[in-house]
């Protein structure tokens, strides 16, 4: 019996989620693990000479996660392609797998927004822009909103850009009415993973914003354009109905998922907020930024970004080093893990409370007064 191609090639594809690059890690890590034992005790003022060791990109690695990220990427389109009319549901599972894809495509053009994934310059620009099309972030653009994001995370008296949303009880409570409304609107579940996410893709992305520089703008456009190009180009493939139903899929899980992982990473429980002269940069990495533990499967297509203490703490750490950093020394290790567990219980959390000193729900307030 002869099986159809299409589903051979499906499940080939299934499998390219590189198995072989978490076993390399694994490797990697218990090999690291095993030659370095170090104090606990060591000075919090010691961590940049820890961290500089694993600044340096690694054109092999860098080169290998470009190949099964947007490679599986490209691929797994072409696998949707060939099981259009053959089985709507293989389809599907093919769209949520795309979408995981553009999460991991996604982390590589943060981190070349970074400086961090290539060492050359010019081939992070070009990556990050490539990268940032497939995702639909204008790079440029979302490189001078996130490193803005980078130097005021944690710090209440420079909140507002490239953060969530977040407002004292204090300020809540002398708030407008509507101004209530719209802040319990934004923190509703719904806005935070469906609508805020198709929101911030589709249209936010697609428009400069206040004090962005000639580069940010033009970005924006160039981006715009290549976006068209390539939707032009599947549409004329797959025609208009399937492109926009197998895409709309992969926007939704892919924004949803990139959301939630950015609002567990400043949202959660003992998160720390510092004003003023007691702001620090190294408490808001290292207290205000989760290590967000995932099972292997989801770290992987995830980019390691949930070791998102390590990444505040140096933004220069290659997203594929992350993991051996957080492992290379015990004061790394102490900062307590966010579990999927815990990280279920960030919905509940709302308001920052400069009084106690951590963040508390709309319900706990509303029994405080």
């Amino acid at each position: 019996m002869v099986r159809d191609p299409r589903v051979v090639i499906t499940r080939i594809l299934l499998l390219n989620t590189s198995l072989l690059d978490i076993c390399l890690n694994m490797i990697e890590l218990a090999n690291h693990e095993k030659d370095r034992e170090q104090d606990p005790s060591i000075s919090s003022h010691a961590w940049k000479a820890i961290v500089a060791e694993y600044q340096k990109p690694n054109i092999g690695k860098a080169s290998w996660q470009v190949v099964n990220s947007v490679g599986a990427y490209a691929l797994t389109w072409f696998a949707i392609y060939l099981t259009l009319g053959f089985s709507v549901w293989l389809t599907l599972g093919l769209a949520i797998l795309a979408a995981g894809l553009v999460v991991r495509t996604f982390i590589i053009s943060h981190d070349c927004g970074h400086g961090s994934f290539f060492a050359s310059k010019r081939a992070n620009t070009i990556v990050g822009f490539v990268t940032g099309v497939l995702s639909l972030t204008p790079f440029q653009h979302w490189r001078w909103e996130h490193a803005r994001h980078h130097a005021t995370s944690g710090d209440l008296d420079r909140r507002g850009i490239g953060d969530v949303w977040t407002m004292t009880v204090r300020e809540y409570l002398v708030a407008s009415r509507w101004k209530r409304f719209c802040y319990r609107l934004a923190r509703n579940p719904f806005v935070l993973l469906v609508a805020g996410p198709l929101y911030l893709i589709l249209i936010a992305n697609r428009f400069p914003t206040a004090g962005s520089g000639k580069e940010e703008r033009r970005s924006i456009h160039s981006t715009n354009l290549c976006i068209l190009i390539v939707a032009g180009g599947l549409i004329w493939l797959f025609g208009i109905t399937n492109y926009l139903w197998v895409h709309g899929i992969i926007l939704l899980v892919s924004g949803s998922a990139g959301v939630w992982l950015f609002y567990v990473q400043h949202q959660f429980e003992d998160v720390y907020w510092g004003r003023g002269d007691d702001w620090s940069f190294v408490s808001a990495a290292m207290e205000g930024s989760s290590f967000y533990r995932l099972p292997r499967f989801f770290q992987w297509f995830s980019g390691n970004i949930g070791f998102h203490h390590i990444h505040h703490l140096s933004a220069r750490i290659p997203n594929y080093n992350l993991e051996a950093c957080h492992y290379s020394n015990p004061m790394f290790q102490q900062v307590k893990a966010v579990t999927f567990g815990d990280s279920l219980r960030c919905f509940g959390y709302h308001l920052w409370d400069e009084e106690s000193q951590r963040i508390i729900s709309f319900r706990q307030l509303s029994k405080r007064d």
